[in-house]
């Protein structure tokens, strides 16, 4: 038995609460037009905190094999589910992986039963904004993956001007991010580590590819409620964000960033 995680509580809610909403949809809809063009039919792709396997599931829609690992037993539920109901769960394997202990020989040994190198890896939606040490990701990683296999990271920015607007009469959290211990979410630390950090934490073994922001003109996921009001508007903020989302500074100002990196 593993240790429950503090995801298992939200994994039943997760979906309604995210991605189905209408930001939510939208986020994750710019993230797929990355691994469209990064994860080709008949690859075996590697996934970190694969959460509810929505990610996973597009993946294997497209013909791409994917080992979904997340450290939350109850959200591995919520995926292995939903792969038996679609029908893809051929294509879909999941297996639990806690990113703290990812070098470590018992999470090597685990991958080692899949058959690595793997075609490539995805992080998505701030899940590697819950591990202090990105060094030793970026080092088990690399040890699983093919020479010059792309690697996907999004994760939550640390400079969001929607989010000092947003919280602007509650400055605790209005600059949650900027603080160097990062914040407290159902007791554990969340940390947001600028670009530049995650980029050198990874450089031993990968180089950086692409970076791209998104919500930065788009308003957080935490706004939904006013985003529904505004369709038309969320539409043409959505197609100009995706236009100049690689453009600096934008990623550094963006609810996430998505770094884009290649296996040396």
């Amino acid at each position: 038995m593993t240790a429950g995680s503090p995801f298992d509580g939200i994994a039943a809610v997760y979906d309604e609460t995210f991605t189905n909403t209408t930001l939510g949809r939208i986020y994750r809809r710019a993230v797929w037009r990355r691994l469209d063009a990064l994860f080709y039919r008949g690859s075996r792709i590697l996934e970190l905190n694969c959460g509810t396997g929505e990610d996973a599931l597009y993946l294997a829609s497209k013909g791409v094999c994917v080992i979904a690992t997340d450290a939350s037993e109850a959200m591995l539920e919520q995926a292995a589910g939903k792969a038996r109901e679609r029908r893809l769960n051929g294509a879909v394997r999941t297996a639990y992986l806690n990113l703290a202990d990812f070098s470590s020989r018992r999470a090597l040994d685990l991958l080692e039963s899949y058959n690595p190198p793997f075609d490539g890896a995805l992080s998505n939606f701030g899940g590697l904004n819950c591990v202090a040490d990105l060094g030793a990701v970026a080092e088990g990683l690399a040890s699983v993956l093919r020479t010059r296999a792309p690697v996907v990271l999004c994760l939550m920015g640390r400079l969001v001007p929607w989010e000092w607007i947003w919280y602007c009469t509650r400055p605790s959290k209005a600059f949650r991010r900027v603080k160097t211990t990062g914040a407290v979410w159902r007791g554990i630390p969340i940390y947001y580590p600028t670009i530049g950090a995650v980029k050198k934490a990874f450089s031993p073994y990968f180089r950086p590819t692409r970076v791209a922001g998104i919500g930065f003109l788009l308003p957080p996921p935490y706004a939904e409620g006013v985003a529904r009001r505004a369709p038309r508007l969320l539409r043409a903020l959505d197609r100009l964000e995706r236009r100049i989302e690689a453009v600096p500074p934008f990623a550094w100002l963006a609810d996430h960033y998505l770094l884009e990196l290649e296996k040396l």
